[in-house]
Parts: C-alpha cells; structure tokens; sequence
C-alpha cells in the first residue's frame, strides 16, 4: 500500500512523542520512505538520532540546517511528500497551521504542501477542550485537513480524559486510506466547466456572471489528486491552470457548449460549475460604442444553449453533477433543477449570503442526490467542497 511512497512526518512536543517511534517503525514496515520533520520542543522528549536509525533517512529539525546545503528545505520536502503526518500534534503546531505562522520547519512545510495532511491530536484534555483549540481544529477541518482522535485515557497528568494520542494502527491506518484515495478514479475521465462565460457587447465589453472560477479549479485539482484524468473546460479567470490536467480555455457560451459536447462522449463523468451567461448579445458590434450624445442604450438578448440540459439527455450512463446558485427558494429550485436536466446530483448555495459563493474563498453547500437524499454542510473552503463533491462521484461511478 505504502510501497514507493514518501511520508513527511512531523513530530511536535509532546509527552506522546515517544510513541512516534512506533509510528515511523510501522509505516517503513509498509514499504514507505519516512522523512522525519522534528520541532525544537520534540528534540527535548526523543532524540533524532532515534528517528534516523528507524528510517535511514536524514531528520531534519531547522530551517537552517548546516546539511542542507543551501537547499529551501520546506520546499524541497514538500514537493517530495505523498502525504504529510503530524503525530503527535500540539495546540501549539495545529494553532500555527490553522492561523498561517510559519516560523519553524514543520509549519512552512505544511503551508508549503497541496498534498493530504493528517494531524493526530495529543495534549492535556483541558487544553484540548479550550475554545480556542477547537476553533482551530474545526478551521482546518474547514480547510481540508484531516483530524486522527484523540483518544480518551490516562494522560500525562495521571488523570483521565479525552486528548490522548491515538492508536498507532489507527494512525497508520488513516495514512494508508488516505495514500489510496489517490487511486479511487484510477482509469476515469472526468470533465469539469469553471469560470463565467463572457458574452461580447463591443471589442471592450460583455455580459458575464461573477463567477471566480475557484470551485471548478478545486474540484479539478482534487480529480487529479485522485488518479483522473481530468480536462478542465474555463473561461478566464485570474487563477493558476491546475497541473495535469488538459485545460481548454473558452470565452462564451458558444465555445463552452462547443468544447463540451465534443468531449463528452471520452469522459466518464462531467461536473458542471461553470457560471453560463444565460443570454449572449444579439449583435456584437464590431467597434466600441461610444457614449458621446447617448442617453440610453437598449441591447437586445438572445438565450444561450442550455448546456446542462444538453448533456442531461444524452449522458446515458454517464455522471453529470451541477451546481443550483439561488437567491431564493434554494432547495425548491435545486430540487426541480436535478430533475428537469437529468442530473445525478445537484450542488446547491445560496448567493443572498455574504462571505460565500462567487469570488470567496468559502462557500455553504447542499447536497441533493438523484434518490432523494439531501445533506447540508457548515460553511467550508471551496477545496475542502470539492473533496466532498469527488468523494460522491467516486460512490457513483460504475467500478472498472
């Protein structure tokens, strides 16, 4: 399972420190190649020499490091990393990630990484149960990181409570779930739309919707993530193309229906985030409209393919998932929406909200599947949607 693949370990401060070793022990067992981060506390409970004789791999405990050779060490580690382990890990490194410090090794490192990260929870249960940690859990929860226990038991104190490091095998185990979902769409094809389309008025203007884009990259960065081959359909945006995947920049509705249709038929699935203009212009002027001695101007609107409808009648076995942005009667409209475009399953927010939907980096999603079932999550990042979204593709699609 673990076989060829690297684990960034990080070892934070923590009486359950020593536990780590076991960790590190187990996950080379299983064929990985464990490079071991360790803070400066962690140093004062275990030694590295301890860590490096486990794994044959050099421990790295600074920034600064003299071996380094001149070398961004958190970059470099971070490129090398499948997945990066954080056992155990204080309120002190997961209030650090959840707040963006990075002022150590370990901290840069995760900030660096766009792989999975785990953190396996160990403090006293009064600091575990502190408001302040558990905002902190629940925002990189919010963020897309993955949270193993803690336990309950007796803890370094003597007494009982909860803030106990987990089991090893259940922490090993949640790096080999999480190192497999890398394989969940292993031999599909996926395509997703993203952006706002832009309807041309004149060479300088056109209609369009507020779309950012930054679901749709999400959600392709996440299919690559998972072993797809991924074609990302987009409209401008001002984000960075995802790697990996085959990008096919449009404009307008046009191109978008276009470039679908003649790419549905190679894909196994297709996720529809883009924000489609429901009307184009019914005439572009070939020269900018001036406004000198124009008090009014009318533009006449022609109504733009149905894209979604389109593939919904002709997808067959396929998977076709869209997104419902409302402004009223959310649940009502997403509802007949799933069943008007033969849609197995709808993403529903609602866009009266601030500080989620267009242009944020958050949004507040419902879940509506083709048999009826609903499910409505807590604000979250648009990555931490777009993991959810591909975890109910992947139960949809048909094993090959």
């Amino acid at each position: 399972m673990l076989k060829g693949k690297t684990v960034i370990f990080g070892v934070s401060g923590g009486i359950a420190a020593y536990k780590s070793v076991e960790i590190a022990r187990n996950l080379v067992k299983k064929g990985a190649t464990v490079k071991v981060i360790m803070t400066q506390a962690a140093t004062k409970f275990i030694t590295p020499l301890t860590f490096s004789t486990l794994t044959n791999q050099p421990v790295a405990t600074g920034l600064f490091n003299k071996e380094l050779s001149g070398e961004i060490h958190h970059i470099s580690l971070s490129d090398e990393a499948d997945i990066v382990l954080v056992a155990p890990a204080t309120a002190n490194i997961i209030a650090k990630v959840a707040n963006g410090i990075a002022d150590d090794l370990l901290s840069t490192t995760i900030l660096a990484t766009d792989v999975p990260v785990i953190f396996a929870p160990s403090m006293n249960s009064r600091m575990y149960l502190n408001e302040i940690t558990q905002k902190n859990i629940k925002r990189l929860e919010a963020y897309g990181y993955r949270m193993v226990g803690p336990a309950m038991g007796e803890l370094a104190c003597g007494k009982g409570g909860i803030g106990r490091l987990s089991e090893t095998d259940a922490i090993v185990e949640a790096v080999e779930f999480e190192i497999a979902r890398g394989s969940d769409l292993k031999g599909y094809s996926v395509m997703v739309t993203a952006g706002g389309t832009r309807e041309p008025i004149d060479p300088v203007r056109f209609i369009g919707n507020k779309s950012s884009g930054k679901t749709g990259y999400a959600i392709a960065n996440e299919l690559v993530r998972r072993g797809s081959k991924t074609t990302l359909i987009s409209s401008p945006t001002c984000l960075p193309v995802p790697q990996k995947v085959n990008f096919v920049p449009i404009n307008t509705a046009s191109d978008m229906n276009r470039e679908t249709i003649k790419r549905f038929d190679k894909n196994d699935a297709v996720i529809m985030t883009a924000a489609v203009a429901d009307f184009h212009p019914l005439k572009t002027h070939k020269e900018k409209i001036k406004k000198d001695n124009i008090d009014e101007l009318s533009i006449k609107l022609k109504p733009n393919p149905d894209i979604i409808r389109e593939l919904g009648e002709a997808k067959g076995k396929k998977i076709l998932i869209a997104f419902a942005a409302e402004s009223e009667n959310l649940l009502e409209n997403a509802k007949r929406k799933l069943e008007r475009k033969n849609l197995d399953l709808i993403v529903a927010n609602d866009i009266s909200k601030t500080g989620i939907g267009f242009g944020e980096d958050f949004n507040k999603v419902t879940i509506i599947e083709k048999d009826g079932k609903i499910t409505e999550f807590p604000r979250m990042t648009k990555r931490a949607i777009a993991r959810i979204i591909v975890d109910k593709l992947i139960n949809l699609v048909e094993p090959k």
